[in-house]
């Protein structure tokens, strides 16, 4: 099959033609191909708490949630997600307006997006991006306008100046995420302030993806854009259970938002997957509720991770975006005498073992993102030092 009709029309339709199949899939299966240490997609090699797997079997044995769930998601997992939103910043969302569960937080970004969009709208995200944001986008016809983070000082910085001048009279959506992946930028409070200062005077929407909110370091804070003046109310913020307890099978999402912007995602939601992860909402309700003992040893863990997979890729030459939030660490290549993440990335199982992603595919501007890299620290100690060690016999 050529993907061809007699009529030359191609199956897949013009809006998503540019997006093909994931470069996650594409290095996965190259990791399996050869062996190697998969560093490139986001997941972790152990399983969450043992107690809220055991939620989980708890919840399927008593018939919770073994039949459609209802549609906004079961009440104990709402009434969780609006606690834990208290809890940690002070936002009060009533469970049974101001939230919707979702699978995971890829769905409601989607759902966000179809609802919130019409053709020929343009959306603000910040490049690199996490790649389903332009193909979300994309399906719901709105014009992406990127606005790229660049090194500074051995971070990814936002030009603030260049987001307002980005802006126009079609611009309908900020779509934000910090902590930022893949760079592992996390938004400073003023950063944020100037955000929320812009989409108030152009009365802009906000898409807020904040699902690594718990993964924060060396003093950095997550601050939620619905905390400010005037943006409760024009912000939908999302998160997810994948990240913080590592079960990112279970795909368990959330929204939070005023009445009227949570209508309008469930709208869009209901068409997609209508309800899912029945049980795992349950057992999501009690990890949310988990004492900040948890968080505190989750997020010290990774940490951990950080500074083993950091030394490793110092040594072996790469140079190192040290993050302060999210699982991931962003590398330049240039100082190993390669330029074209693509190349690297694809010979880079062959020459060590190891799978990486490369930056570029996060980018509109493809040039900007050619010499980065980004591996993950979601992974078992030993395994880190591992692909450390084959990484710098490499070089």
């Amino acid at each position: 099959m050529t993907g061809m009709t007699s009529s030359e029309r191609p199956f897949l339709n013009r809006r998503l033609a540019e997006f093909g199949t994931t470069i996650f899939a594409e290095m996965s299966a190259l990791a399996v191909s050869t062996g190697s240490i998969n560093l490139g997609q986001g997941f972790p090699d152990t399983d969450g708490p043992q107690e809220i797997r055991e939620a989980a079997v708890r919840a399927l044995r008593n018939g919770r949630g073994n039949q459609y769930p209802p549609g906004p998601g079961v009440p104990e997992l709402r009434a969780a997600v609006s606690a834990h939103q208290e809890r940690r910043y002070a936002l009060s969302y009533d469970p049974d307006t101001e939230v919707l569960v979702t699978a995971g937080a890829t769905e409601a970004i989607a759902a966000a997006l179809l609802a919130l969009l019409e053709p020929g709208d343009e959306v603000i995200a910040f490049e690199p991006y996490y790649d389903s944001y332009a193909a979300c986008i994309a399906m719901a016809g709105g014009t992406r306008v990127p606005v790229t983070l660049r090194p500074h000082e051995g971070s990814f910085r936002l030009d603030l100046d260049e987001l307002r001048d980005a802006v126009t009279d079609r611009t309908r959506l900020l779509l934000v995420n910090t902590p930022h992946n893949p760079t592992g930028t996390v938004l400073t409070r003023e950063e944020l302030a100037e955000i929320a200062k812009l989409a108030v005077e152009r009365d802009l929407l906000v898409v807020t993806d904040e699902v690594y909110e718990h993964l924060v370091f060396d003093g950095a804070e997550h601050v939620p854009l619905a905390s400010f003046p005037g943006m409760r109310e024009r912000t939908v913020t999302i998160g997810s259970s994948g990240k913080t307890f590592s079960f990112t099978g279970w795909k368990v999402g959330w929204v939070t938002a005023p009445p009227a912007l949570v209508s309008a995602v469930r709208s869009a939601k209901q068409f997609l997957t209508y309800v899912a992860s029945g049980p795992f909402q349950y057992a999501v309700a009690e990890a949310l509720a988990l004492p900040d003992a948890y968080f505190d040893a989750f997020r010290a863990d990774m940490l951990a991770k950080r500074d083993v997979l950091a030394a490793g890729l110092a040594a072996a030459g790469f140079e190192v975006f040290r993050p302060q939030g999210t699982y991931f660490i962003t590398t330049d290549i240039r100082p190993l005498g390669e330029s074209d993440g693509f190349a690297f990335c694809r010979a880079l199982p062959e020459r060590a073992g190891v799978v990486a992603i490369p930056n570029a595919v996060f980018y509109d501007h493809r040039e900007a993102g050619a010499p980065f890299v980004r591996f993950a620290f979601c992974k078992r100690t030993q395994v880190l030092e591992e692909a450390a060690r084959r990484l710098k016999a490499a070089w």
